[in-house]
């Protein structure tokens, strides 16, 4: 049964973020802790999630915007330290409710409220401001995603822009990840033999979000987006109250 629910969630996962181009390991981590050690499942997460963008970076990499992306990195590493801190010493349960919440009521606003705010070009402001609190957000909880989502919707980006670009940020990022979990010594037989088992599933599912990426239309696609972060949001909220 183990195996069975490794090969479902990891299929999910990668289908979510492979077609909006975020969001997998707020799905799969949840989901994986039900039934595996947070020693096992965070780091497997994590290992999938730089499967899914290197598959997605070499399929689309003519679709990156990587002077975008290098700058989202860049400030983003600055910002994780403060994440870290908010990890260690804020309250678990007040930050995940707030940043939840903050989400949604965001996702709302541009849903059902008219916005002609955009970029014609890269903003430095911008990428310092979306870039820092992608890594204040990731280091804290690993909610990379809704700070990204805001830069993109700024910059008007098609959806298979929005989902190339933000691989190529995830990428360098999740790589980093895995280096510390094996060096940590996280990284164990149990972890690696579930991982070759998820990708049965999650390699499918990539190719799957891709197609169904390049069927939503560009001016429609940030309202999926924007649906996607408020469900994330309430599992986010649900997995810390319960």
């Amino acid at each position: 049964m183990t195996i069975l629910f490794i090969l479902i969630i990891s299929f999910i996962a990668s289908l979510v973020r492979s077609t909006l181009g975020f969001g997998e390991s707020l799905i799969a981590v949840p989901l994986f802790l039900f039934f595996l050690p947070v020693d096992v499942a965070v780091p497997l997460s994590v290992m999938l999630s730089v499967v899914i963008a290197l598959v997605i970076v070499i399929q689309d990499h003519k679709k990156i915007y990587f002077n975008s992306a290098k700058w989202l990195i860049f400030y983003a590493v600055l910002g994780v330290p403060i994440g870290l801190i908010i990890l260690m010493y804020g309250n678990e349960t007040f930050v995940k409710t707030a940043l939840g919440v903050l989400i949604i009521l965001y996702s709302l606003y541009s849903l059902y409220f008219t916005n002609n705010r955009y970029l014609r070009e890269d903003s430095k402001f911008w990428l310092f401001v979306c870039g820092f609190l992608s890594g204040i957000f990731g280091g804290a909880y690993g909610v990379n995603g809704p700070p990204l989502v805001v830069y993109g919707n700024l910059r008007q980006w098609s959806a298979k822009h929005f989902r190339a670009t933000l691989q190529a940020y995830f990428l360098p990022v999740s790589l980093v990840s895995v280096i510390g979990y094996y060096a940590k010594g996280l990284i164990t037989t149990e972890v690696n033999s579930y991982f070759f088992i998820a990708l049965a599933t999650a390699i499918p599912a990539v190719f799957l979000g891709r197609y169904l990426n390049h069927q939503l239309k560009d001016g429609t696609f940030f309202k999926y987006v924007y649906w996607g972060l408020i469900l994330i949001s309430l599992i986010l909220i649900g997995s810390t109250l319960l």
